[in-house]
This record gives C-alpha cells, sequence and structure tokens, in this order.
C-alpha cells in the first residue's frame, strides 16, 4: 500500500494535524492487512476524523475504478479541505463530508472504519463536540488541539464511537481503530467482546513518549441485530 502524496501549505500547520507515528503506523496495519479487507470487498468505507487524508486517500488506492465508497467526516473545516486536496492530488475518488461522527449514516451501512482518534488524556472538554464545532471556523490554532485531547483517559471521543458502532457496522463491517496504552486497550477489547464482537491487537509500536496500538473490531458470524 503506497503512502499518498499530500501537501501542508504553511497555514495548515496551524489547524490541521500532520500525519505522525500513529497516522504511519494505523498505514501500516492497514497494509498488513489489505488481502483481508479487499476479500471482504467492501462497498463503503469510511475514515472518522481523516485531517491530512492520507489514509483514506490510501484506501481509496486500494478499490480503482469505482469499486468501493469511500467517504471521510471531518468536524473541522480545514481538515475537510485538505482531505480533499489530498485525494485530488492522488486521483482518486473520496467524498468529504463536514460533520461529526457517523450520526449521518444509515445503519450497518459501513463495511471499512478507520480511526485515529484524540487519544491523549487531557482535562475534560465541557459540552459535546457539535457545541465545540465554530472552534474549528473561528478559534485559529486552538482548532488542532481538539485533533489529540481525548478528554480523561483519551476516550471521551473513541467510546461515542464505541457506542455507535453496532448501528453502523455492515455485517462484514471491520472497524481500524488507533489507540495508545494510557486508553487501556485491553478494556476496550473487554468492552467490545461484550458488545457481541470480536477484537484483537495486530500491530503494536513504541515510539518517543508513547506505546501504540492498533485493534481490529469486527461482528462475530450472525451477530447483527435489525
Amino acid at each position: 500500500m503506497d503512502t499518498p502524496v499530500y501537501r501542508f501549505e504553511p497555514q495548515d500547520y496551524e489547524v490541521v494535524y500532520e500525519p505522525a507515528e500513529d497516522t504511519f503506523l494505523l498505514l501500516d496495519a492497514l497494509e498488513d492487512e489489505q488481502d483481508t479487507i479487499k476479500g471482504r470487498q467492501p462497498l463503503l468505507c469510511v475514515e472518522i476524523g481523516p485531517g491530512s487524508g492520507v489514509l483514506i486517500s490510501a484506501i481509496a488506492k486500494c478499490f480503482p475504478g469505482g469499486q468501493t465508497h469511500c467517504i471521510a467526516f471531518d468536524i473541522n473545516p480545514a481538515a475537510c479541505r485538505m482531505t480533499r486536496r489530498t485525494s485530488q492530488l492522488n486521483q482518486v475518488a473520496v467524498d468529504v463530508v463536514n460533520m461529526d461522527l457517523l450520526g449521518g449514516l444509515h445503519s450497518h451501512s459501513v463495511d471499512l472504519l478507520i480511526f485515529n482518534p484524540p487519544y491523549v488524556p487531557t482535562q475534560p472538554i465541557d459540552g459535546s463536540l457539535e457545541e465545540h464545532a465554530e472552534t474549528f471556523r473561528s478559534d485559529g490554532g486552538q482548532a488542532l488541539i481538539h485533533s489529540w485531547a481525548g478528554g480523561i483517559d483519551g476516550m471521551m471521543v473513541t467510546n461515542r464511537v464505541l457506542n455507535d458502532l453496532d448501528r453502523v457496522l455492515s455485517p462484514v463491517g471491520v472497524f481500524y481503530l488507533l489507540l495508545v496504552k494510557e486508553n487501556n486497550p485491553d478494556s476496550i477489547l473487554d468492552k467490545v467482546h461484550r458488545q457481541g464482537f470480536l477484537g484483537k491487537t495486530i500491530k503494536e509500536r513504541r515510539i518517543r513518549g508513547e506505546h501504540l496500538y492498533v485493534l481490529r473490531i469486527e461482528r462475530k458470524p450472525g451477530e447483527t441485530k435489525s
């Protein structure tokens, strides 16, 4: 899986998360899983919070000729523009939507879901992300904080996605999630197992000051609810 071309302008660094070690670990994991992903013949691939658009563009490059529909959702308008630019630079089709998480999706529609969330444990953020949407439009560099600040235990946003997972994943759906050690990946796996999913750590890497993990979460056969 080739790393897509991307281009940051000077003003982008203040408002869009630049690809870093966590991005490339998740990209490596997707490359390792490439045959498995292709074997599932996904019709709809979704990335939450694409930032630069590198990951969803890499997935789109794996499925040329309109074999699958790739969509990226980001609450940050600057990240939406960057993702669109990256997809254009790589000549792939990616729809980009400025919205929060997965609320606009039909039930059981997502075959491949990717998320590199805001995982750094921080002080809690008051209110919902929707209430902070205007921050991304008016607050300059402060908007970048929302790309990595995850609240207490770093799980504020990720828990919302996990709680919506049963609704959005298709019967053959699979979810690739990046976490840091402080998020307690083992407890997340216990949680998804209780929800009726299969889950395992498929890749991990120690970098400067962080121990990163990539989890693969998928349905147990016959577990789709109506």
